[in-house]
Parts: structure tokens; sequence; C-alpha cells
């Protein structure tokens, strides 16, 4: 993390976050379910002049206050993005969500559109449709059972090469994916994965207003692309156009830490950000 990414904590709200100051619009990033604000530091530092860069640390994750449901929906998180946005005088944003942060990204886009100046989902999370006290998918209770057996550390051990495109080939990658996914706190994680499973996108996207844009690794295992074709058809079938979907080759499902330098091209062209007026 360079000396121009600072780690900060909003006591007002309870939520921790790193920040990079700067001109130009605020940019503010969502990380996903097994993630934390810190796997955007290299994002953050290697963004260039251009906007004021927040990447938060979700309720329940780090520093940051879980949530009082212990089943909450993308909706919470949405009004926990909201209370931290008026505590830090935010207007507007240019929202960046990655996987689980797309729930809650669309969640605040549509709780809060004019906030939003432009939507970024990348990698995202459709959700599991499940009402809240439902019978959880099998795939998320896995999840739950096998934190609570094996531990953060070995849970992340077991599950952080998966989130990239040829892990054997990208061993720093994969410790590095290790070592912020083994900082999870299981209460946070646990709130998390009931989240997921309660998310539904593709709703979402069919009531969005606020357009969004698509960033996607052609080697995703985890949301895999046509799981991103199906979102934006949603919103598609709403608006009458095909919003924009980049693809970036040989990437994984944390496209932004395996392609950095293409995913921030490819951002800043769906965010308008550094193009002509």
């Amino acid at each position: 993390m360079s000396d121009n990414t600072q780690a900060a904590l909003d006591r007002r709200t309870g939520i921790s976050y790193l920040q990079r100051p700067g001109g130009g619009p605020l940019v503010m990033a969502l990380h996903g379910i097994g993630s934390s604000a810190q796997s955007f530091a290299r994002f953050l530092d290697r963004f260039g002049g251009q906007g004021h860069l927040i990447a938060w640390n979700a309720p329940g994750y780090l520093d940051s206050t879980p949530l009082k449901a212990d089943w909450p929906l993308a909706m919470d998180y949405a009004e926990a993005l909201e209370r931290f946005a008026d505590s830090q005088q935010i207007d507007q944003m240019c929202l960046l969500g990655h996987s689980l942060g797309c729930l809650m990204a669309a969640a605040f886009a549509l709780r809060c559109p004019g906030r939003v100046t432009h939507l970024v989902l990348a990698s995202p999370a459709l959700g599991y449709q499940v009402p809240v006290g439902g019978v959880m998918p099998e795939a998320m209770q896995n999840r739950l059972s096998e934190l609570a057996k094996q531990g953060p550390e070995d849970f992340a051990r077991a599950r952080s090469a998966r989130l990239l495109h040829a892990p054997e080939k990208n061993p720093q990658l994969v410790e590095a994916v290790f070592q912020e996914m083994a900082k999870i706190n299981p209460p946070g994680y646990q709130q998390a994965v009931r989240m997921l499973a309660s998310g539904n996108l593709i709703a979402d996207m069919a009531q969005l207003q606020v357009e969004p844009g698509f960033i996607i690794g052609s080697g995703d295992l985890v949301t895999p692309p046509e799981q991103t074709y199906s979102a934006a058809a949603a919103w598609a079938g709403q608006h009458g156009h095909q919003p924009a979907i980049e693809e970036i080759g040989d990437a994984g499902h944390a496209v932004y830490l395996q392609k950095p330098d293409e995913f921030i091209e490819r951002f800043k062209k769906l965010a308008a950000i550094g193009q002509p007026s």
C-alpha cells in the first residue's frame, strides 16, 4: 500500500475503509464475500490521479461494525453505505462492486439512484433468492459448515486458488487472495453468506434505472460469464438496449487482482473517467 493510500475509521457509522485522496470523481469500491478493502489496495495505488478513491470494509469485515440483523438483506448493506456516504459528506459517487459487492451496489443504486453517477459491476454474484429464514442452499450451507470446522485460515487456504485463472502459474496472487480471505470475521462472513442466499441481482437489474456496466474475467469459475450476461439481459429487457460488458482474457474471479492495469482501463472506460467530454 502506497503512502497516498490511507486506512481510516468513520466512528459515526462504524465503517472502516481505505482511501486515496485526489481530485475528480469519487469512486466507491465494494469488495466481495471473502475479501476486504485491502484487496483494492493495488487498484487504489495504480489508478492514477483522476479521482478520489474509497474502498470500504463492509459491515462485519475487519474493523467495521456488523449489522444488527442476523440474516441481513442487500438493502441493509445499502442503508449502511448511505449512512457512511452521509457521514463522509459524499453527495454522488461512481460505484464499483465486485462479486457480493455487486448486490450491495445494485441495492444502493435502487435506494439512492440520484447519488450514483456510474455503476460498474465486476464478476457479479446473482444470489439464490431464498427468503429470510428459509432453507439455505447447499453451497451456502457448506460455506458456513466448512468455516466453522476449519477456521478462517484453513478455510481460506482451501478456497483461494479457485478465485484465479491458472493459479498454478500465479502463486503470489494465490497467496495474496489467501491472506485477505484468512482475515474474515466469522460472524460478519455468516451475515454475508445469508445475504448472498437471499440476493436476487436479476430482479434488481429489472428494476434499476441507472445503467450498469460490467467487467468479467473470461476464466471466472466462481461467477461464470453467463451469469453476467443474464444480469445484463434483465436490465436490457426493461430499457431496450444492452449495457456494456467488458471481458478480460486470462483472468478469473478476482479479475481486478489478476489483471489490475487492464481492469483499471476498462473501469475508467465504463465510468467515463478521463474520457473526452
